[in-house]
């Protein structure tokens, strides 16, 4: 169960905070950001916005893979993110930063691993990645 959730976070205000591209909207996020970093607010920070923030820092601006793994990781440590999924979440974005496979094939082996349960899935590399695991 999520603890009380007083803000759903979209792509584009997580993006100003993280890129400081735009000076005012950057301004705004970031002072909203403080509050969810010490836990002032509680805020939601859904899978797929952490997903199309991956796709937009790395395909759209360039950032390098394993540094937008590192600041939306750090994003999701701030104590008023209060995603139910949140260690899953980080455990994706670990995989991501570590090997070739999708943002979202990462998210899906997370939760796998973290349900125990199997994939069912024709993309050979995501199987690649289940056979490893299995074999431990």
């Amino acid at each position: 169960m999520t603890p009380s959730v007083e803000t759903l976070l979209d792509t584009n205000v997580v993006l100003r905070y993280l890129l400081a591209d735009i000076p005012d909207q950057f301004a705004e996020a970031k002072a909203f950001f403080e509050k969810v970093r010490v836990g002032e607010t509680k805020s939601l920070l859904l899978e797929s916005v952490v997903v199309e923030c991956v796709y937009v820092l790395t395909k759209f601006y360039r950032v390098p893979k394993v540094r937008a793994v590192t600041i939306l990781t750090e994003l999701l440590r701030y104590k008023g993110i209060v995603n139910p999924d949140k260690e899953t979440l980080v455990a994706g974005l670990r995989l991501h930063g570590e090997n070739a496979l999708d943002v979202v094939d990462c998210l899906l082996l997370a939760q796998a691993r973290h349900f125990g349960r199997p994939i069912f899935s024709f993309d050979k590399r995501l199987n690649g990645a289940l056979a490893a695991d299995a074999r431990g």
